[in-house]
């Protein structure tokens, strides 16, 4: 029995540490690939989450309309849902709104995708040496490129341009921002998603984050003009757990949005409350900390709190 068991239990440590190794590749090969003026990347890990019972009310409450959108564009090249293992995204200042753009490993298959696209009558647009299929017209509509039966690109078409300079290294990736760099080392990159906002682009997260929470009619870009970046994990099993840092230019700066922090936690409470009366409120143990120039959040939810919650894991993005 221990003779069949040690090789057993070595076979899995190895595939654990490939699969481990794999998804490090993947995250260094994003970042890059990732043009310098992205101010916000995050990862997410379907394999994972994928093993989960609840994965599917997961999926509802932080899948945001512009993802669907990516995933509706993938699913017309013949590309599923369930054929990607790992997803890094990337967000950079746009005309309107932050462009959305990013990487996908997984299993693809160019001929594949070629031949559903010209099913569709879908042109391909050459880009970077690359064929990519527009599934939208304009600037702003989805496009994607197989680069590899294990890797895609995809993102508006200008952007998409962006990545593919980067990721070919005719222009600086992030991976030269020490920035990123930093705040790397610091991510747990263990969790099934995480992600660093920077600047302009922390407010911008918050705003996702608490988008049904109209009634604090705050100005997020105002809220966090003294921030400098943002840390956050969500890490999922039995429970729901989102731990975020945010890094402010002060002590000062920090202990002023701490209040403000507090002042959402208190709304929440009461939204809960006013949304879900007899239940137990998921907001009473969120926890808000200070230390020098960071402060620390953190939230616990079950399944099904996180399906009545307002606001957290909801988002625009």
């Amino acid at each position: 029995m221990r003779r069949t068991l040690l090789p057993l239990m070595v076979v899995m440590a190895l595939a654990g540490m490939v699969q481990d190794s794999a998804g490090q590749d993947f995250v260094s090969t994003a970042i890059a690939g990732f043009p310098t003026q992205t101010l916000r990347v995050e990862y997410s890990s379907p394999a994972k989450l994928r093993k989960l019972p609840n994965y599917q009310s997961l999926r509802q409450r932080f899948v945001g309309p512009r993802l669907q959108q990516i995933e509706s564009s993938l699913a017309q090249l013949g590309i599923r849902e369930d054929d990607i293992d790992d997803l890094m995204m990337g967000w950079r200042p746009g005309d309107k709104e932050m462009d959305l753009y990013g990487f996908a490993s997984g299993r693809f298959d160019k001929a594949a995708v070629a031949s559903r696209a010209a099913a569709q009558n879908l042109t391909p647009t050459p880009l970077g040496g690359q064929q990519a299929y527009c599934l939208q017209a304009g600037l702003a509509g989805s496009c994607v490129v197989v680069l590899e039966n294990s890797l895609g690109a995809f993102g508006p078409l200008a952007a998409l341009t962006v990545l593919l300079e980067a990721h070919a290294g005719q222009a600086p990736g992030l991976n030269s921002d020490q920035r990123f760099a930093r705040l790397l080392g610091e991510t747990r990159k263990d969790a099934p998603i995480w992600g660093i906002a920077l600047e302009a682009a922390v407010g911008d997260w918050f705003r996702g984050w608490l988008s049904t929470q109209n009634n604090l009619k705050l100005d997020w870009s105002r809220v966090f003009e003294k921030v400098d970046s943002l840390t956050y994990s969500v890490d999922a099993a039995d429970k729901v757990n989102l731990d975020m840092k945010l890094n402010c230019a002060t002590p000062e700066d920090a202990a002023t949005l701490r209040q403000v922090l507090d002042g959402v936690k208190m709304a929440q409470q009461l939204a809960w409350q006013a949304q879900n009366p007899g239940r137990a409120n998921p907001y009473e143990a969120m926890s808000v900390s200070l230390n020098g120039k960071q402060i620390a959040l953190q939230v616990t939810m079950e399944y099904a709190e996180l399906q009545l919650a307002s606001g957290v894991g909801a988002t625009n993005n």
